[in-house]
């Protein structure tokens, strides 16, 4: 049962970013893919969570204890998931202004309608 128990984090945030990713090659509409690429990034915000955790370990501050004297999770993994946090966050914003400007200029969001974006 402990063996499941150290994968199912892996499982979990390989299943949201295929269920992303699922949305993404499916999607019929500009909105919805910028939405489905936002949960495709979501798993790696579980994966870096998985990847960081330690079992009875506390926060890495070591201003009121010796350093090894107990155990603590990884920060760099903690500031990695805040930095994809900012990122995803930005690019989301991007990628939502830059629909917003297709759909003023072309009047849809659908993609098979955008003729003369095609090469």
């Amino acid at each position: 049962m402990r063996a499941v128990m150290d994968v199912l984090p892996y499982l979990v945030a390989v299943w949201i970013f295929l269920a992303g990713c699922y949305g993404l090659a499916t999607s019929r509409n500009l909105i919805h893919a910028v939405g489905c690429l936002s949960v495709c990034q979501s798993g790696t915000y579980v994966l870096l969570l998985a990847v960081g955790y330690r079992d009875d370990a506390t926060a890495p501050v070591f201003s009121d204890v010796e350093p090894g004297s107990r155990p603590v999770v990884d920060p760099v993994v903690q500031a990695l998931a805040l930095t994809d946090v900012v990122v995803g966050a930005t690019v989301t914003a991007l990628l939502l202004a830059l629909v917003i400007q297709v759909a003023k200029r072309h009047g849809t969001v659908d993609p098979d309608e955008l003729s003369e974006l095609r090469g």
